[in-house]
């Protein structure tokens, strides 16, 4: 009998590509279970950027390092498909950003870590490096596997309010949320778990990255004490800023008062 195919980390466009922009490869909180979130927390992005959204599929449960490899292949296949230059001058290059948000910010610490040059701007929002400092959490990653399909299903409605707050959702952004919670698989789920238990980072080399870094940390997030790992973070990296959503929940991208691109030019962070 033939051997299933394992899937592999793809890109994912979620806007019209227009290589006449910057390249901005984005690394989502979730699997391929959450591609409808992915449109939702890019769709203000085209107005200046060409987004790719970095997509690991439920069977893939590869390691930290195998998906930060894949993050640096698949970017490097991007830029040599289509230079960007400034049309203005055609010798400039654009620069490259590095997007992500939660789980996709433990990825993206890694792909500073190993790749340190390959993004010039950098964007981490609620970053879940915080996670084994919350003792709870890394308690129930370890029972999780223990949790029955039925209970798992269940819970995972429940979990809604503690990944964002759902009176700031609008009704698509509600069922988009609430799909890609319900529809992820057990296995999926208790593997990016345990990834999370075992990450870990070289802080003294995110401590040499000087390109420049936004953090964006959501006040009230009841997930992961988000403000508290912007500071840390704030700290680690030299050449930083921080930005603060006052009434966001965790999963604040999909928001219906949070516009990432307007965020960013407020922070002057847009070429």
């Amino acid at each position: 009998m033939l051997s299933k195919t394992r899937s592999h980390p793809y890109f994912l466009n979620t806007q019209p590509s227009n290589p006449n922009y910057p390249l901005f490869v984005f690394l989502p909180g979730m699997d391929e279970t959450g591609k409808e979130l992915m449109y939702i927390q890019t769709k203000s992005l085209d107005a200046a950027f060409d987004v790719r959204c970095f997509v690991i599929p439920p069977d893939d449960f590869t390691s930290w390092d195998e998906m930060t490899k894949e993050v640096a292949i698949l970017t490097q296949i991007e830029l040599e498909k289509a230079p960007r230059r400034h049309e203005a001058t055609c010798r400039e290059t654009l620069p490259v950003y590095l997007c992500a948000e939660s789980f996709g910010s433990c990825l993206a610490l890694k792909v500073l870590e190993k790749f340190p040059q390959l993004f010039d701007k950098i964007i981490l929002i609620n970053s879940a490096s915080s996670f084994h400092r919350v003792p709870w959490l890394n308690f129930g990653s370890l029972l999780f596997p223990y949790t029955p399909q039925l209970f798992y299903k269940v819970s995972s409605v429940f979990s809604l309010p503690f990944l964002a707050n759902l009176n700031r959702l609008s009704p698509a952004a509600g069922q988009a949320l609430l799909k890609s919670t319900y529809s992820a698989p057990k296995e999926t789920a208790s593997q990016r778990l345990s990834l999370m238990r075992e990450f870990e980072i070289d802080e003294s080399k995110l401590s040499q990255i000087t390109q420049p870094v936004l953090l964006i940390a959501s006040k009230d997030d009841r997930l992961l004490p988000s403000e508290t790992e912007a500071q840390h973070l704030n700290n680690i990296f030299p050449n930083s800023q921080m930005i603060t959503l006052p009434h966001s929940g965790h999963a604040c991208l999909v928001e219906t008062d949070v516009n990432l691109y307007k965020i960013l030019l407020s922070a002057k962070f847009i070429f």
